[in-house]
């Protein structure tokens, strides 16, 4: 199903010719997957966006690439942006049934790359869930020249000894059928852009940049989440045990990393590229979760260099 998706141009700030549509994942949820082509490009990045996130909050992204050369194709997960939302009631509350229900979803987006003609070679570019998903959908058969990962989820940043807090909490909730309760400590029905103050946000150094978000969600609060559900964290929590056992993948991979993190698990991300054969970890100095939305000079760097690694591996 590829029919026309609602596209929020006003807000997105993109590149021309960016629209949207709908997508149907294998198990019947409906995506929605953004797209900007671009004439002449020398491949598509498919971009994966973090939890919380949906298309037009990567209109500027898409600009830096369709400027340097390359398409653009991001999408709605599951659960959030303008894609199904998965527990009747509460469509603030961040859920997914299994992690590996992400993957049929981001083989939905790949079909629609296809359907659309942009151009292979296809490159990966993952921020945070997204680059929890991304690394699971490596292993599980994404067919891409190369990956780039923006603080990817391979760990949840929090205190040590509530770790274990965390799983006995997130599981025992799951299996007693109590999955679909947010998790606490979360807001249910507050996106973190709309409710927290930029003086001391997790995620950019930027106050452009935070407004660009926060005007996003005023114009259009459906796009926006809540917490997640403690069925989310269980299985986000079991995906990086699993995924930190498993090898790397054999794609060349760079991975950008700020020294102001407090999302993602830092150590978990050190501990995975210094393991990734060929793969390359860059620090950031004093960037926060989301370098791709930054200051200007640390997004000039981010895009800059993950466009090199592209081309590389054209």
């Amino acid at each position: 199903m590829t029919d026309a998706a609602p596209f929020h141009d006003d807000v997105a700030d993109g590149p021309p010719g960016g629209h949207a549509v709908w997508a149907r994942a294998a198990d019947g949820v409906r995506v929605r997957v953004g797209l900007w082509p671009v004439d002449g490009a020398r491949g598509t990045v498919l971009l994966f966006p973090g939890r919380t996130e949906y298309v037009e909050k990567y209109g500027r992204a898409a600009g830096d690439l369709t400027r340097r050369g390359y398409a653009v194709a991001a999408i709605d997960w599951r659960g959030q942006g303008l894609a199904d939302r998965l527990l009747p009631g509460t469509p603030l509350r961040g859920h997914v049934g299994r992690f590996a229900d992400y993957y049929l979803d981001a083989r939905a987006m790949v079909g629609v790359v296809r359907a659309a003609g942009l151009p292979a070679p296809h490159h990966l570019l993952a921020h945070s869930l997204g680059g929890g998903i991304g690394l699971g959908a490596l292993h599980h058969g994404l067919k891409v020249n190369s990956a780039v990962f923006s603080s990817p989820m391979w760990g949840i940043s929090m205190p040590r000894l509530m770790r274990p807090v965390a799983w006995t909490l997130s599981h025992g909730g799951h299996h007693a059928r109590q999955g679909h309760r947010v998790v606490p400590g979360t807001d249910p029905d507050g996106s973190y852009v709309m409710t927290a103050a930029f003086e001391d946000n997790n995620l950019t150094n930027d106050a452009d940049m935070w407004a660009y978000m926060r005007r996003q969600g005023q114009a259009y609060p459906e796009l926006t989440l809540g917490g997640p559900s403690l069925t989310w964290l269980a299985e986000a929590l079991a995906h990086c045990r699993r995924m930190r056992r498993r090898p790397a993948p054999s794609v060349p991979a760079l991975t950008w990393l700020g020294t102001d993190e407090r999302v993602v698990h830092s150590g978990a991300i050190v501990e995975r590229m210094a393991d990734w054969p060929g793969g390359r970890l860059e620090m950031i100095e004093g960037a926060r979760h989301e370098p791709m939305m930054d200051t200007p000079a640390v997004r000039a760097r981010v895009f800059d260099g993950s466009v090199a690694h592209f081309d590389a591996n054209a």
